[in-house]
């Protein structure tokens, strides 16, 4: 079990939330080109806890002391010289350990040349044994799975979380984005400082909050006059009305981001009002699926007489409903049109699971899949995250067919500097794989 000395080996801890986005152990073993990518990397995940620069692991005490002997001693004595201080935590999974058995596991490394003197409050470097007890917590074995030991390099974003959190958010909506998913869809659509990012289903802006967390300035468009202008009732209890100050420049405001702030436009998505041209670096959005939220276009079931197309300012029109097919077309045409090369489109995808394949994943020429991840909603609904890149430069609008040949279009896995060392990777893949870190996608 000894790790070969060629590579720059580190163990992630993943946090327990949004499984169906990855495989469901929380130890991923990496291979990263640096120190330097694992930093970054975690400076942009809120799936993972901590980063650490793998020592050496086995599935017994003696298989890690085994493998911890054939660590290169040359990289152990930065960290353990005579002027250094440490400390060792213990971490398990599925299982809490007296303190005295955590003692007994430390004491257990006295082999390691440790020189530097024990500092619990303050460490220069901070040491960790975590022991993996399996996913079954009716089911605990007496002995861990696996045990790995390392030295701790970054925690990842898990704190954003909490202080994004929906509940102490100035202005939302009945389908107002959770935190970590509106960071996830981020890192996906790889936003950077200096970006344009646009939703054309704003709502109340919780994506746009997490691009402009990262650096991107963001807007937006909705139908709904209401919601962009925060008028009308409020989705809080006990509040009955909107606030006069609730809306999407408040909520960015609230963060210490309005200087990200561009506009937010009452608009059609089914008719862009945009010229023609490349603006935007990232299109990130959540469609409405027509449960909580209706999904509407501009338009009457009448014949508009000749001439009347065109009305005055004062004009409020009609509204239509706005089918899921039309809509994600409508969508990817104009992504393909307004992105800029390299660009992204990253949206939700609402399925109806047994009748779910590839083929009714919408595609366009224009645009190469990177992602198609799945979160379950019900035993026979779930929705996707879809991201997707352009490659190419727009030729004119195309509406593809479920079941349609896919000639064209551009298709291949997501580019990775990670190397897995557990089981092949499914289909569905991690908001981790997504981010990009030093200018390297991950």
């Amino acid at each position: 079990m000894a790790l070969s000395c060629n590579l720059n080996r580190y163990l992630l801890l993943m946090a327990q939330e949004h499984l169906e986005f990855r495989l469901p152990s929380p130890f991923w073993i990496l291979s990263l080109p640096s120190e330097d990518i694992a930093r970054n990397l975690m400076k942009r995940t809120v799936c993972a806890k901590s980063i650490f620069e793998l020592w050496g692991h086995g599935k017994s005490a003696e298989e890690l002391h085994s493998s911890l002997q054939g660590y290169p001693v040359e990289r152990m004595v930065p960290f353990l010289h005579p002027e250094s201080t440490y400390k060792i935590k213990i971490h398990t999974f599925n299982k809490t350990l007296t303190q005295e058995e955590k003692v007994k596991r430390i004491d257990a490394l006295e082999f390691l040349p440790f020189e530097g003197k024990v500092n619990l409050k303050k460490p220069q470097h901070i040491f960790s044994i975590l022991e993996d007890y399996g996913l079954d917590p009716n089911c605990i074995p007496e002995k861990p799975h696996n045990i790995y030991f390392g030295r701790w390099i970054a925690d990842g974003q898990r704190e954003l979380i909490q202080s994004y959190s929906v509940k102490k958010r100035h202005f939302i909506g009945n389908t107002s984005m959770d935190a970590g998913l509106s960071f996830i869809m981020a890192n996906h659509g790889q936003v950077k400082e200096n970006d344009v990012v646009f939703d054309p289903f704003v709502g109340t802006g919780g994506l746009l909050i997490a691009s402009a967390h990262f650096g991107a300035y963001v807007c937006g468009t909705d139908i709904d006059y209401n919601t962009v202008h925060g008028l009308g009732k409020a989705t809080r209890k006990n509040q009955k009305w909107r606030g006069p100050d609730e809306n999407i420049r408040a909520n960015l405001r609230q963060y210490g981001l309005e200087k990200y702030y561009l506009d937010i436009l009452v608009s059609d998505a089914s008719r862009p009002s945009w010229r023609k041209g490349m603006y935007f670096d990232v299109i990130i959005t959540d469609p409405p699926y027509g449960i909580r939220e209706s999904t509407r276009r501009t338009g009457s079931q009448k014949e508009i007489p000749k001439g009347m197309e065109k009305c005055p300012e004062s004009h409020v029109p009609v509204s239509l409903s706005y089918h899921l097919s039309d809509m994600f077309f409508d969508l990817l045409n104009f992504a393909a049109e307004t992105l800029v090369l390299g660009g992204r489109l990253v949206y939700w995808l609402p399925v109806y699971t047994p009748e779910y394949s590839e083929e009714v994943v919408p595609w366009h020429p224009c645009l190469r899949l990177i992602s198609n991840c799945e979160q379950k909603l019900s035993s026979h609904t779930s929705r996707r995250l879809i991201t997707m890149e352009k490659v190419k430069m727009f030729e004119g609008c195309f509406r593809f067919l479920p079941g349609q040949k896919r000639q064209g279009a551009e298709q291949g896995p997501m580019r990775s500097v990670a190397v897995w060392e557990g089981p092949a990777s499914s289909s569905v893949t991690c908001e981790l794989m997504s981010v990009r870190a030093d200018g390297v996608d991950l």
